[in-house]
């Protein structure tokens, strides 16, 4: 295991292309995020013990656990599934690295996010991904054999800028893009207040296997995105993602649902039906905030406010 003290931060993430179809092989746009998670660990004073908490965005104590070493037995936790689910990471970790927290030194753990955890941009991706770099593990096997996923989040994690994220044969293949839209001051992130669990999402997507089509149309959007000089062909790229993924969910569009007056194009992010979804907006930033609180959103970022 690494000698303490040991220090990192992990950015958050948005997936702008290909929700739920990059599991199976589909080109994604990635996105990390100004928003992050740090990890911090020292030396802690009680002798074969792990204390861990977690701080949120308002510096407030939100998880709080100890475990006991080397046997990482949970002793007691403000948050039994939490406390499990953090449990099952660390163990997953020391499968690839055996020594990995196996001896009885005090240890004091505390993580840091700067971000609110409904806001669904990667709590636990962040989470894993830095536990990882402490541990000197690989996060995708971690990933694969605790919560899931297609892995675009870690791969978000460390990178300086946007990026393409593409499975091929189970294995991540990332390829990092310069991204800056010309038109990028015209996009906003608005936070829905709709809290959606991502594996629920799975579940329903898996309902119904994508045709080869559909993975080659997505991948197809996704290089137009990247190369979109105007809002206009950005648009309509949008629109036809979105219809292509409520026909294969069977599920309304967040426009339809969420934001049936707004006149600008509405696409989500993630989980459909929570967390944040991306407007385009031909207004100037004063009426499009003011529209969007009008109507019950407060939470609006313009795209350089949430993206690195």
């Amino acid at each position: 295991m690494p000698e303490t003290p040991f220090f990192t931060r992990a950015s958050g993430k948005l997936l702008l292309s290909a929700e739920y179809v990059v599991l199976d092989g589909a080109l994604a746009l990635a996105a990390p995020t100004r928003f992050g998670q740090t990890l911090e660990v020292q030396a802690g004073e009680s002798h074969a013990i792990l204390h861990w908490h977690s701080i949120n965005e308002k510096d407030e104590i939100w998880f709080d656990a100890e475990f006991a070493l080397p046997e990482l037995h949970i002793r007691h936790s403000t948050h039994e599934k939490t406390a499990e689910t953090l449990q099952h990471i660390l163990k997953a970790i020391r499968r690839q690295q055996p020594d990995f927290l196996n001896n009885t030194d005090g240890i004091e753990v505390s993580t840091r996010t700067d971000f609110p955890r409904a806001w669904g941009l990667g709590t636990s991706s962040t989470l894993i991904a830095a536990l990882c770099a402490w541990g000197n593990a690989n996060p995708y096997t971690v990933l694969s054999e605790t919560m899931g996923g297609s892995g675009y989040d870690l791969a978000c994690a460390y990178a300086p800028g946007a990026l393409l994220y593409q499975l091929e044969n189970g294995n991540p293949i990332l390829t990092p893009v310069d991204f800056h839209p010309p038109f990028a001051e015209q996009l906003y992130f608005v936070y829905t207040g709709q809290k959606q669990d991502s594996r629920e999402g799975i579940q329903r997507y898996r309902q119904q296997k994508p045709s080869a089509g559909l993975i080659d149309a997505i991948s197809e959007i996704t290089r137009g995105l990247l190369e979109a000089a105007d809002i206009d062909t950005f648009e309509n790229l949008l629109e036809e993602h979105e219809a292509l993924i409520s026909a294969q969910l069977n599920m309304p569009r967040a426009a339809e649902t969420l934001f049936p007056a707004y006149p600008g194009v509405v696409k989500s992010l993630g989980a459909w039906g929570g967390d944040f979804v991306l407007v385009s907006s031909l207004w100037d930033k004063d009426i499009t905030v003011g529209w969007f609180r009008e109507h019950g959103f407060g939470t609006i970022l313009s795209w350089t406010a949430m993206l690195r």
